[in-house]
């Protein structure tokens, strides 16, 4: 089973800093592949979305198996991820990549911000999207999906390893989106991640102020001249960072 304990303090930082400052740091343990590709915001929060990976598997339906029937089943591997996703955790999808056919629809979805989740992701596409739009819950797929997602997937299990656009999600690994997309923070360094995450952003908004008053970035980004690290001392004390 995954955990869904996140420290409150790492949850925190998280919900300040960007996914591109996450993928750098990341990147600076030889982790190159976290950031979902192919999936966007159905509606731009202005807040991040943190929380621990709860997963949901599809597979190409078949036809046989995947009658409108099986909704009727309580035991539907779709319907019991939404009731068993834990408040605080991020739904992810693995569609396949496979937009065609709706993962899920706004009925679902608000099921699951009710529930107290933190967010919800596929690579794949939401039916409904408008009114997924408009719910108070992070939500990020590939491109609005009308179809029923027994058309074209087949839920088969939930709280398992998956892929979701290119990226191996593992339960209980730390998912962070933003405005503009979402990344994987394996579970083990989601704390240091955070802490590091944190110490960049506040010299990314040094360097930018510089920039803005006209320095050049040789030397500034990144800091190469000893001036610049003096400097940084001095902004993060005036502005409390």
């Amino acid at each position: 089973m995954m955990s869904t304990e996140l420290d409150p303090r790492t949850r925190e930082k998280l919900s300040r800093v960007s996914v591109a400052t996450l993928s750098t740091a990341l990147f600076k343990r030889g982790l190159r592949n976290q950031t979902i590709q192919d999936v966007h915001p159905v509606g731009r929060k202005g807040r991040n979305m943190v929380g621990p990976a709860f997963t949901l598997r599809y597979i190409p339906a078949r036809e046989d198996l995947n009658g409108i029937e099986v909704f009727k089943n309580p035991e539907h591997p779709q319907r019991t991820a939404i009731e068993a996703c834990p408040p605080g955790a991020v739904l992810v999808i693995d569609s396949r990549k496979n937009p065609r056919a709706a993962s899920a629809g706004s009925i679902l979805i608000t099921r699951l911000m009710v529930r107290g989740a933190a967010g919800v992701v596929t690579d794949g596409g939401f039916r409904d999207s408008p009114e997924i739009a408009a719910l108070d819950m992070p939500a990020y797929h590939n491109r609005p999906a009308a179809p029923t997602n027994l058309t074209l997937h087949q839920a088969l299990d939930h709280n398992v390893p998956i892929g979701c656009g290119d990226v191996a999600v593992w339960p209980g690994d730390v998912m962070v989106g933003d405005d503009e997309a979402v990344i994987v923070v394996p579970a083990g360094i989601a704390d240091e991640i955070a802490d590091e995450a944190v110490e960049m952003t506040a010299f990314e908004d040094f360097v930018t102020e510089q920039v803005v008053a006209g320095k050049t970035i040789i030397g500034l980004y990144p800091a190469t001249n000893p001036q610049t690290l003096t400097d940084f001392t001095a902004w993060r004390a005036r502005n409390g960072r």
